[in-house]
This record gives structure tokens, sequence and C-alpha cells, in this order.
């Protein structure tokens, strides 16, 4: 399936789930109704700014608009292989995302990252329904992320640990494309 065709199908889906109208959708994320309609068309292609931002208002990580909805399979595969797997372009910064993790149900959802050098991309702090923690584990090149009050500059093989209810901003300072895995863990509120 088509990436804008997945995510369009994935942040409608939430929105009829949540019994939300566009307008209440825009309101919670802060993200024009315009482009919240034409992202659902698939008409658009989001930036990860705006993704997160309606991640966010839905309830959801950003991961999981990259996930099969309703429509996937009664008993989804627990395993993912590298020609299913999603694979999006931030338009802005050109950063390349692959959604590893299957399909099949896990608290635990893995994604691989290539960032551009110069490239920077920062996330606001959203209202998430649960507590998601993430672990950064640099593979290849240097990236410089900052997460609320704190700032770490990543070597290769360096894992960095935050939790995604603060702004985070990531930054590629070098002059090649940076390599991570990002392990994401969705928890209820205590």
């Amino acid at each position: 399936m088509d990436i804008n065709k997945l995510i369009a199908s994935r942040v409608l889906a939430l929105r009829e789930a949540r019994q939300l109208s566009l307008t209440a959708l825009a309101d919670r994320s802060g993200v024009s109704r315009s482009n919240i309609s034409l992202i659902e068309r698939g008409e658009s292609s989001a930036t990860a700014t705006v993704l997160d931002k309606l991640a966010g208002a839905l309830g959801v990580t950003l991961a999981s608009l990259f996930e099969a909805g309703a429509d996937a399979p009664a008993a989804p595969s627990p395993l993912s292989t590298a020609d299913t797997q999603a694979v999006w372009t931030d338009p802005a910064s050109g950063y390349v995302r692959r959604q590893l993790s299957p399909a099949a149900r896990s608290p635990l959802q893995l994604v691989e990252v290539v960032f551009p050098p110069g490239q920077r991309v920062a996330y606001d702090q959203v209202r998430r329904e649960a507590d998601v923690y993430q672990q950064v584990w640099l593979l290849e090149g240097v990236m410089d992320i900052t997460a609320g009050d704190g700032s770490w500059r990543l070597q290769p093989g360096d894992c960095l640990a935050m939790r995604e209810d603060q702004p985070i901003t990531y930054v590629n300072p070098g002059a090649q494309a940076a390599r991570y895995l990002v392990g994401l863990v969705t928890l209820p509120f205590a």
C-alpha cells in the first residue's frame, strides 16, 4: 500500500473511532482543518511535525500512524520482512523512516531512521493518553538531540533514553547521513 494512503486511512479511522469532527481534531492538534482533510484523502504528504501533532491529539504514537488498521488480517503476522515494511520520507527534512515492527500487537515498536546531514526536526510536547518512552541507538553518523532541558551529542554506538512528554529536537550536524534505531514503548498512565 502507498504510504500516504496508509497514513490517510489510519488518521481517518482513528479520528472516526474517537468520534472527532475535523474541526475538533484541528482544535486539539493545532493542524488546520483543510490540512487534515488533505491528509485523510491521501492528497498531502504531511511533515513529521504535523503527523506527531495529529498522533498526539488522537492519543497514539507517531509510529502507530504507519501501522495497518482495522482492515488488516485478523491474525497479524509476527514477522515483518524488509520488503513489506512501511517506508516514509519526511517532505520537510528528507529523513527516511522505516517501520520495522511486525503488525502483531506489542507494546514495543522499532523504527529505523536515516537522517540527512544538516537537517533538523523539532517535535512539540503533545498531550498523550499514555506514557511513551523511547531509546535512540545511533548506528552511523552524528546526531544532536535535545529533550526538554537536556542536550546530547550521540556518536555511533551511543544510546539515549527519554520520554515523549517534552519537546524533542533532532539535528544532524555532520557531513554524512546519520542512521539510528528507535525503540518505543507505550505504557498506560499509572
